[in-house]
């Protein structure tokens, strides 16, 4: 079996439930979108934002870099939903570009994640699963902070699931994805 194949459906998984995710969000008003609301964090717009700055955090380690704790210096660096659209595809992209380069290098190279006064050294499938944990979580809280709202929230469990072929398929489509790049030996992306 292909090391990459569960990290590469999970960073996969991410594109389309964030991008899913987002576009529900799409039908909100920017007064609903920033309203304060129950969860981790006090509405929509700022935990979207976090994910996306935790996303940068991690994946500018994982590529190499030294951001370190600059990543949050703007708690939500993206004030509309388009901007955040925008930028957590791009940034999910990073992600797949990461897990794909981890055929060459191995999910057993060490990353060196900058924390500012120290540098925390971890395996990079270890980090991996820690981000789509992270994902997850907070997209859980979003998901829940939308049944708030009159925006249903969408289905984001069912990834490649048989009953929603039509609309997978066109959401698919527009992210370059197909299942057998998911699924196959082949890249992510097309």
């Amino acid at each position: 079996m292909d090391e990459l194949r569960p990290y590469r459906a999970m960073a996969c998984n991410n594109l389309w439930a964030n991008h899913r995710l987002l576009n529900a969000c799409a039908g909100l008003s920017q007064q609903d979108f920033v309203a304060t609301r129950t969860g981790f964090f006090p509405s929509l717009r700022a935990t979207l934002n976090h994910i996306l700055i935790i996303d940068h955090f991690y994946i500018d380690a994982m590529e190499g870099g030294r951001l370190g704790p600059a990543a949050w210096a703007d708690p939500e660096p993206c004030a509309t939903l388009p901007a955040l659209q925008a930028a957590q595809e791009a940034m999910d992209r990073r992600l797949i570009a990461v897990v794909e380069a981890a055929a060459g290098s191995g999910l057993g190279r060490v990353v060196e994640v900058h924390r500012g006064a120290s540098i925390q050294r971890e395996r990079l499938d270890r980090l991996l699963l820690h981000l789509f944990q992270h994902q997850v979580h907070h997209r859980g809280q979003a998901h829940a902070m939308l049944s708030g709202t009159t925006v249903a929230p969408p289905q984001l469990d069912e990834f490649f699931s048989a009953g929603e072929a039509g609309l997978r398929a066109e959401e698919f489509a527009a992210l370059g994805l197909t299942e057998a790049m998911v699924w196959g030996d082949g890249e992510c992306l097309a």
